[in-house]
Order: C-alpha cells, then structure tokens, then sequence
C-alpha cells in the first residue's frame, strides 16, 4: 500500500513493532479506560509519559472527554448519565446535570472556558460552572449544538419543519435563529464547526455508510470528502488552524478490523492516508500545534483498542504513548492560553488585556507573530447599527465584500464585532472589529467622539473584546 506512506503488506493477525514515546511532547492527553478496573478519566502527561486516574468510579465505556479551551477544565458524561466537570486545579469534580441516556452526548466550552453548552429534555442548555446558573433554548431535537468563536452565537443540527435534519445559528439569548442548510438528502451527523467558525463538516446518512462532507458558511458550498475505500468515515475533527481534518477510514474488511488514519484539506483537497488502526474506526484528535495525531488502535477480537498511538506528521512512525485496558476515546489538550498583559489608554479611556509578548508599535498598536490590536474613535451622531454596517461595508472593502456584523453588549453598553468574509484582503492580516458606544462622548484632540473602535486579527478579537472596559 501507498499513498504517502512507505510501501508494506497487512496480514491478518499482523502487529508492528512501535517505540513507545519519548517524553517531551506538550500538553496532556484525557481519555476513557477501564485500565483500573473501572471505566473512569485519565490523563497522559505527554512532557514526562505519567499516567495518572483523576475519577474514581464515574466513567462508562461511552464517556468522552472534552476540554475547555483554557486546559482547565475537563467536561465528560459517566456513570447514570451525569454529566461531570473535573477542575484540574482543584482536582474536585461538579455534578452538572443528568441525561436518560449518555451514549453520543456532544458537549462544548464557550470560548472563555466558563460554560458549557449542549442538548437536553428537547432543550438547549447554557451552563455557567463558575456562577452555576443555567440558560435555556426551547428546541426540540436538537444536537450538536456548540459555541462560534464569537461567544454570542451557536451552531446546532435539528429537523425543520419537514422533519429533514438542517442545520441552524442562533444567538445565545435565543433571538435570529438562522436556517444555514437547505438538505434534501440524509442527516447530518457528527457535525463540528471549525475553530475559525467558517466552515463545518458533518457525516451523512448513517453509521453503515458515512460520507464527509464540508461547507463554507459564507458561501454556502458544499464539498465532499472522498475519504476510505469501504465510504466508512467516522470521526472527522478539525485541525486548530481550521485547514484541514482528520478522520478514521474503516478499510481492509475481508483481512479482520482495520483502519487508514487519514487527513484532507477542507475542501477534500490534498487527502492523504497517514497510518493504519487495527481497530473498525477509531477517534482521533490533533496536538495544539496541529503537527501530530493521536488515535487508538490495539484492537482484540472484541473490538476493544488498547492503545493511544502518536504520529508526527512530517515523520510517520507511530509511537505507543498508552497500553494496557480498554480505552474507548481521547483528547489531546487545547494550546494552553497565552500570558497577558493589561492594555490602559487614559485618552480613549479603554483598558483590555492582550497577549503579552505583542511589542509595542505606537501608542495605538500592539503586534505579535500571532496577531495585533489598534484602537480608534469614531465621531457620529448615527445609531450603532448605522456606524457599524459603514464600517463593515467601507467602500474599499477592508473586511471582504460578505462581513458578518454580530451586535451583543458589554458594561450595558450596545457592541458590534465585524468578522471578514473569506474573500477579505490578504494584506488586511484578517483583520476584524469591535465598535462600543460610549457612555459619555469622549473628547480627544478637541474632537467630541461617541464610539470607541477596536482593530484586531479575527483570532483574538473575542478574547480582547470580552476584557474590554470603559474607563
């Protein structure tokens, strides 16, 4: 076999030889094994190869792990279908809530690791596990319901009013729910937004057959995934930088259970086959810097993994980071968040926090590797709405000819962000906007200015924009 591996044969029963890790990678791996006897929540320390259990008697063998995006915080659904939070800090876990069945329950952190969000009692559910107050949608059927980066809106699956599965936007309070499909085929399942919250991917019709596809929201195409010989394609996930995924493609039927670890790019481009499971189909997930991929394989005859293998793309030999036990699913931790610094200009009267090592450029500016801020005014005596869509539609279209304006509201203040459309000027460094009222006008150079606007890459806008204070 070929494509972008080097040439061997599979024989039934076969098993490679695999070094086991060296330590030194980063972050942790969380996954579910019943290696103390008990299905329960691990950790792999991939910087030092420890293993250590952090539940006791709270998994089940359909428990899956999910990180907040800050390392923090690892959410999972386990034994009598509660759903867990378990504080790495505090090494304390918080009962949340309770579903009839926890099989295939999907949960997601918002963007500033405070709540979770998923689909209960035919009702989406908004938790806070800081404050513990619960926020609720009516929608029946709902699934897959997870966060935008903006943190005001959310992407879901449910059938419309045909009962044909689609898949829908909202804002977190509920208002301008959006119908952003109109399928006429099979049901989206395993729906994943991407991390830039462009583009989504999702498996259709079913488990026996199941066919990736992607679409780009601001365009609304659709692309398939050519995926594995057998059209058995499970576990797609995005790569952090949104540009490609990676999936198990169940192949090789008639030699016993195997599967290719594959990648794609996000229009089914460039699809490469990276590694082999001896397992039906295995879950798999990215390292922070999306440079590697860890899977399971290990598979006995009952079909059980009992392995976390992990392979550098750019050198393809799988090494065994985990063995012993059944393991049935795992998660590579998010890039851990950055230093920051606080930010406070007495002028614009505005103080927010932004990554520590940007430099200084002007008093106004602030770069990085990753990123940048600037900050401005506006003086206008028109509604916010008006000032935002003249900034978001400026006739030399710096944020693309398609932005998307999404209004919310910080110390009671009335907020717009504006996020670029794809086709935004590369030389624009995707930049995007947050535009607030302010309180008071402020005067700066004699000038009376009613608005205070901030310029940053769509990467950090959110982030920089939810520490925002008007001074």
């Amino acid at each position: 076999m070929t494509n972008g591996l080097t040439s061997y044969t599979i024989y039934p029963g076969m098993r490679l030889r695999i070094p086991y890790a060296p330590p030194g990678e980063s972050g942790s791996i969380a996954y579910i094994s019943n290696r103390g006897g008990e299905f329960d929540l691990w950790l792999y320390n991939l910087g030092n190869g420890v293993n250590r259990q952090i539940t006791s008697t709270l998994g089940e063998s359909y428990s899956v792990p999910f990180w907040s995006p800050d390392s923090s915080k690892i959410a999972f659904v386990g034994k009598n279908g509660i759903l867990y939070v378990f504080s790495l800090g505090t090494n304390k876990v918080a009962q949340i809530d309770q579903f009839s069945e926890g099989l295939g329950v999907f949960l997601d952190w918002s963007p500033d690791s405070q709540k979770l969000v998923y689909n209960n009692r035919n009702t989406i559910i908004l938790y806070n596990t800081v404050t513990h107050q619960a926020q609720t949608i009516s929608q029946p059927n709902a699934t897959d319901v997870q966060w935008f980066p903006n943190g005001v809106e959310l992407l879901y699956q449910a059938p419309d009013q045909n009962g044909v599965s689609q898949l829908f936007r909202i804002r977190i309070d509920g208002s301008e729910k959006v119908q952003i499909t109109h399928n006429t085929g099979g049901r989206h399942n395993h729906v994943r937004l991407s991390p830039d919250g462009n583009y989504v991917l999702f498996t259709t019709p079913g488990a026996s057959i199941s066919l990736i596809f992607t679409i780009n929201l601001s365009t609304g195409d659709l692309f398939e995934v050519r995926g594995g010989p057998l059209a058995k394609n499970y576990f797609p996930t995005w790569s952090p930088n949104s540009q490609d995924i990676a999936f198990s493609a169940t192949a090789f039927e008639d030699r016993g259970n195997f599967s290719l670890i594959r990648t794609t790019g996000r229009h089914g481009d460039n699809e490469r086959t990276r590694a082999i499971s001896n397992c039906f189909a295995t879950p798999v997930t990215w390292s922070p810097d999306g440079g590697k991929l860890a899977y399971l394989s290990g598979c006995k005859a009952q079909g059980q993994a009992s392995e976390i293998l992990m392979l550098n793309l750019t050198h393809p030999v799988p090494i065994r980071l985990v063995a012993g036990g059944t393991i049935t699913a795992l998660e590579w931790s998010p890039a851990p968040s950055a230093n920051l610094n606080r930010y406070t200009n007495p002028i614009f009267k505005v103080s927010f926090q932004y990554p520590a090592h940007w430099v200084r450029i002007t008093d106004e500016r602030y770069e990085g590797s990753d990123g940048f801020f600037q900050i401005g005014a506006i003086a206008s005596g028109d509604n916010i709405d008006t000032v935002c869509h003249n900034e978001a539609f400026h006739q030399l279209l710096p944020y693309g000819t398609q932005p998307r304006i999404v209004t919310t509201n910080i110390q009671n203040q009335d907020v717009c962000y504006i996020f670029p459309s794809e086709d935004q000027p590369p030389e624009m460094n995707n930049q995007a906007a947050l535009i607030v009222r302010y309180p008071t006008p402020v005067v700066i150079g004699g000038t009376r200015y009613q608005y205070f606007i901030l310029w940053a890459d769509q990467g950090h806008i959110t982030e920089i924009g939810g520490s925002l204070v008007l001074l």
